[in-house]
Order: C-alpha cells, then structure tokens, then sequence
C-alpha cells in the first residue's frame, strides 16, 4: 500500500464520517407541497386514504393508470361510479367520461384546477378563486350531515363556484366568518346519471384525513355515490417512476449507504482525473457587457428627456411582474384589481391607488409627464413589489 493510497484513504474516511454526523444530525424537514400523490407521506399527499379506500368503496374500488380514453376504448362497462381527484387528463378523455355518465354512470370529480374550461361550461358551472382567508370550514348541506364538517387551518385553495345553472344542486359549501357561503360541492344531473363535482381537494390529504372526526365529512362525500363497481383514474405510473429512490431513501441503512458510494465515486474520479488530466490552456472568460450597455441606454434615455417613454416601461414592467408572480389579471385597473393587489403585496390601499394613477398616466400617450412623475413611479412601483 503506497503511500499516496494511505492519504487518499484517510481523506475519504474523514470526508464519510463528516457526512454521517451531518446526516444524523439533520433536522427533517416536512414537505408542504400540495402533491396529492397517492404514494407520499406529506401533509398533502394522498396516502392515508389511498390505503383506506378499498374500505371507503367496500372493496369495489378499481384503480385504473390508464387515461379514461384508453381504458374505455379497450373495455366496454356498463354502469358504474368514476373518481378523478387532482388528475391531469386530456380533452378526448374527459368526453369519454361524459359520454359514461350520460348512459347512466356516476362521476366523482374532485380538484382545484385541472378541468378543461370547455368540459366544465359543458356541465354547467364556472369554477374560481372564492375565499382569500387563511382558515374556513367545508360544510355539507344536507341537514342530516350538519355535525360532520371539515376545518381547513393549513394553505386552503379558496377555490370554488362563481356560476352555476339553475337546476344544479349545491351539496356543500365553504363558510368563513367574514365572507356570505360560497358552494364548493355540487351535484349535476348529466344525461341519465348524475356529476359530483368538489373544488377543494385538500379534505382527503393525510394531514386533514389523520384529525379526529375529519374522516366523517369523507365519508358522507362519497356517500352519494351508490355501492357499485368504482373506477378511481390515477396519475400513470406514479409507483414505478418513482419505486427505486424512494424505497433507497426511505431506509436509513440503504440511504447512508446510498451517500457513501457516491461519495467514494466522487473522490475516484475526482483524483483520477487529477493525475491523468492533461494541462488545458486558460481562456479569459468573455467580458459581461450587460451593466455597460443598461447604464448607457439610461444615460441616452436622461439626454433625451424622454420621461413618459421610460415612466410607460417602467409601468409594463411592474403590471408583467403582477401578472407573472402574484397572479392578478391586469387588464382593467380598477377597484377590484387594487383590492387584490393590496390583499397580496400588504401594502396601503393609499399607496395602491396613487400607483394605479401614475401607471394610467404613464399608458397615456397624451400625457404630460414630469421628471418628478417618473421618480415617483419608481419609487412606489418598487415599494409595492418589495
């Protein structure tokens, strides 16, 4: 044994135990990503009741990784229930789920966004963004469900039916303590059999489903759907994608060891590399002009006197950033709009009006626009997105 091995050795021995104290010392950290998997053990996974549903549908539950196009272009079924909870399908299947319901199937549909805007005006109602609170309570109407409800205290979507059809039945709704009831939970008479359609998927997440007396409101949800063969579509190949590094990870033993071969593999390449590397050539890396070229437009823009051109981009730009990163349409800057741009940046409604006169200045080409305009455009614009 050289000793130029002995070194190399020792270095990766200390390395490894340095990971291993980190390791063991580390802090696990909880996911609260809304990933409605059927396979995650996070708050918003769908573990629990994927492990409970069998029970939930006493045994007649068939989970089903194919699109509904698929499946039901490869079997003929007759009359059955379907559930899609927070799964992404195309066009084509949601028309051969309709087309099931309209022989005489039920369908459970339970999501937040991920309907077709086509397929929901079809059934009749429009879904959207109703509650901006942090907490409210999912309610069923029905009085003899009146004691089974459901408190959303963690990161409630908020969603549910601006507009629906007269002869809709509403089923459950979102009650807060500041806001009138919104529906949530409607039930749709579609051909010969009937759509049940939820807008908040969080109730059957493992950390509502885990509270004492959650499972109740669970249970009388999917009570309307009559005891027959169920036909759950989940995401394709969610297990098998994922089976390898999940199962590794998942055991302590295997995940240290896991750590200690890609480090060992780190280090072989590493100091190989090192010693049969031949010499490269430095080259300068290319000079970033970038900061030159912004501070020479901005000297061009100030010789010119050109303030209402700059106050005008200056405005594009922050309503993009709204648009991009706080999700409020832009088109018309009105009351509503400034209400929600407060609601979400915090800041004063003085402030959000006198913003949202300045950039309607700055949109007008007949504008007279003032050096001072421009300075304190800047200045609120920039205050608002802090």
């Amino acid at each position: 044994m050289n000793k130029t091995f002995k070194i190399y050795a020792v270095i990766f021995i200390v390395v490894m135990v340095i990971l291993a104290l980190l390791e063991v010392n580390k802090k696990e950290t909880t996911n609260w990503r809304k990933n409605f998997d059927i396979n995650e053990k996070s708050p918003f996974g769908l573990f629990f009741f994927n492990n409970e549903a069998k029970d939930l549908f006493k045994n007649k539950l068939k989970k089903i990784e194919q699109t509904p196009y698929e499946y039901y272009n490869q079997h003929k079924k007759g009359i059955h229930n379907i559930v899609v909870i927070e799964n992404k399908i195309d066009k084509e299947s949601w028309k051969k789920i309709l087309d099931q319901v309209s022989n005489g199937s039920d369908a459970m549909l339970i999501m937040e966004r991920s309907m077709p805007k086509e397929i929901s005006d079809s059934i009749g109602y429009y879904d959207s963004d109703i509650s901006f609170e942090e907490e409210n309570v999912l309610k069923l109407t029905d009085k003899k469900y009146q004691n089974d409800f459901i408190k959303l205290d963690k990161f409630p979507s908020g969603r549910g039916f601006s507009f629906i059809k007269p002869q809709i039945e509403i089923l459950g709704k979102t009650v807060e303590r500041k806001n009138t009831d919104q529906a949530n939970f409607i039930k749709v008479k579609f051909g010969k059999g009937n759509i049940y359609a939820h807008c908040e998927p969080l109730f059957l997440t493992n950390y509502y489903l885990l509270k004492p007396g959650n499972v109740k409101y669970t249970q009388d949800v999917f009570s309307y759907l009559q005891d027959r063969e169920t036909v759950w579509f989940v995401p394709s190949n969610t297990k098998a994608s994922r089976f390898f590094m999940r199962f590794v990870l998942s055991n302590p033993a295997l995940k240290y060891a896991w750590w200690v071969l890609l480090g060992g593999l780190t280090l072989f390449i590493f100091f190989n590399a090192k010693r049969k590397q031949r010499v490269v050539a430095v080259i300068e890396p290319l000079r970033n002009t970038s900061l030159d070229f912004v501070k020479s437009i901005g000297n061009l823009y100030l010789q010119e006197g050109d303030f209402h051109d700059m106050m005008a981009k200056k405005a594009q730009y922050f309503l993009n950033k709204v648009r991009m990163d706080l999700l409020i349409d832009t088109q018309q800057l009105d009351s509503e709009f400034a209400k929600k741009l407060q609601l979400k940046t915090g800041k004063t409604i003085e402030m959000i009006d006198e913003a949202i006169v300045l950039i309607k200045k700055a949109q007008d080409p007949y504008a007279s626009v003032m050096k001072e305009d421009l300075a304190r455009i800047n200045k609120l614009l920039d205050e608002i997105l802090k």
